[in-house]
């Protein structure tokens, strides 16, 4: 039983599987069905609506053609309108063109026949001047070539005057300006300079106690002196001068050193060669620290620090020359100070200034040992040890020997000039001062015209008469530049020279 029971119930298990199948089936396919059916009515909405939307934007689409196509006509409608109106002006232009080139036509065939009359009118001018050079001719008695020289020379000789005088008022006016402005400067050097007069002597002498020690100086068969002159390198003078002894050398470091040595012999009183060479050894020692301390000195006073100690030992050598009495040294010291005002009244560098007046002259220290002039041979000296091309320049320029002369050459020179020409800087001797004189004189007088001359004012003027019927008022400014450019080029002075050109004329009658 109970397995008829089970299949039984395993068939009912199958027959209501299939049941179920067959009801999913058709269940599934109502739905299909269905579906179908809501997708079909949404196809036909959306097909609707494509419809409208697309007749929609049909009529947009020739509403826009529309409202363009009527904009191309109104802009192709306003370009013909232009088009016509420039084609007008074009035309009325064209119209007034062809008017004016008939009126220029017409003025050029006017010019033409105006051409033509003048071309008569110069011709028949021409005929008349000849007509009237010839009857000139005949009148003055000169051909035209003649009188057309003298014309000319009368004008070169009035254009000689005019120069003449236009060149004297301009050399005026310059010459007042720059004197006025370089007497400002110099003023104001020199006012701020207090200098000593000079009263030094190139003679040394040394002053002994009695005429025996002249003897004692000469020693047996003169083994004394020569000993020191030997030791020395000076000349000893021993003549008929009471209690005096006279040393001579154109070095004058050894002139001291043989003064120093000789006082102290003459106040030891031991005089043999032995000792003469051990004082003359100390001497030197002396001389040498002496000028050792007159450069730093020097270099102390104008406030110059940092000169190389070689510089400093030949600025001291400076303190035993002199020149024309000056000692060189004390001037070398006056010329740097003036040169310091001088840069500082022209707004240039006062150190390199008063650097290039303080050691100007240092070429005097070896002038004697070396060739060439001092400022060439200081110049050279400086360039060793100085590397500053304005002090070089200062020094080798000072005597305007060089070829071009800078503003450092200038300004060192019109130091030198003041400290050399100041009163009582210098003295000459009455040969020399004599020889000046005649040279100033007879410099002027080798001129054609010059009647007498005179040197003045200790040979700083000069004044020449000339002879009125010979020279006039423009040949005697001409005569005063020329006697200037020749004392320029042929004489040495300190300072200047004033030329004065005098032109007198006299009429004299006497009444009876």
């Amino acid at each position: 039983m109970s397995a008829i029971y089970y299949v039984a119930l395993a068939a009912v298990f199958i027959i209501g599987a299939i049941l179920g199948a067959i009801i999913l089936w058709v269940g599934r396919g109502a739905i299909i069905g269905r579906k179908v059916r809501i997708a079909e009515r949404r196809a036909a909405r959306i097909i609707a609506d494509a419809e409208v939307r697309g007749k929609t934007i049909a009529n947009e689409a020739k509403q826009e053609i529309d409202k363009t196509r009527a904009s191309v006509e109104t802009e192709q409608r306003e370009r013909r309108i232009e088009l016509q109106r420039q084609e007008n002006r074009l035309s009325q232009k064209l119209e007034n063109l062809e008017r004016k080139l008939e009126s220029v036509e017409s003025r050029e065939r006017n010019l033409l026949n105006k051409e033509k009359s003048a071309d008569a009118i110069r011709t028949e001018l021409e005929g008349i001047k000849v007509k009237q050079l010839k009857q000139l001719e005949l009148v003055s008695g000169l051909t035209s070539a003649e009188a057309k020289q003298q014309l000319l020379d009368a004008l070169e000789v009035e254009m000689k005057q005019e120069a003449s005088r236009r060149l004297y008022e301009w050399e005026a006016k310059i010459k007042e300006e720059a004197t006025t402005r370089a007497q400002d400067i110099l003023s104001q050097a020199i006012q701020r300079s207090a200098s000593e007069i000079t009263s030094e002597t190139t003679v040394s002498t040394v002053p002994i106690p009695n005429d025996e020690m002249k003897g004692r100086l000469i020693g047996r068969e003169g083994r004394n002196i020569r000993a020191l002159e030997q030791a020395t390198g000076v000349d000893l003078i021993i003549d008929d001068t009471p209690e005096a002894v006279t040393i001579s050398s154109f070095d004058p470091v050894r002139r001291e050193i043989a003064r120093l040595a000789l006082s102290k012999l003459v106040t030891d009183g031991r005089i043999h060669p032995g000792r003469i060479e051990e004082v003359v050894s100390k001497a030197k020692e002396e001389v040498d620290t002496a000028i050792q301390k007159a450069g730093e000195e020097a270099a102390y006073r104008v406030g110059m620090h940092g000169l190389r100690p070689e510089l400093i030992k030949l600025l001291g050598r400076l303190k035993y020359r002199t020149s024309y009495g000056q000692n060189v040294l004390e001037h070398s010291v006056e010329v740097s100070y003036m040169a310091g005002m001088i840069a500082s009244e022209l707004g240039l560098n006062v150190t390199l200034a008063k650097r290039a007046g303080l050691l100007h002259d240092i070429g005097k220290a070896v002038d004697r040992e070396v060739e060439g002039t001092h400022a060439q041979i200081g110049a050279d000296l400086v360039k060793q040890w100085d590397k500053s091309p304005e002090v070089v320049q200062g020094i080798s320029e000072h005597h305007m020997e060089t070829g071009n002369t800078s503003i450092w050459g200038y300004l060192t020179s019109a130091a030198d000039a003041i400290s050399s020409a100041r009163p009582g800087a210098r003295r000459e001797t009455l040969d020399s001062y004599l020889k000046r004189l005649k040279s100033l004189e007879d410099i002027a007088n080798s001129f054609e015209g010059v009647e007498k001359s005179y040197a003045i004012q200790a040979g700083r003027e000069i004044r020449i008469l000339v002879k009125p019927e010979q020279i006039d008022d423009v040949s005697a400014m001409r005569l005063a530049r020329d006697i200037v450019k020749k004392i320029e080029e042929g004489m040495e002075y300190p300072g200047q020279i004033k030329v004065t050109v005098v032109r007198e004329t006299r009429a004299v009658e006497i009444a009876k």
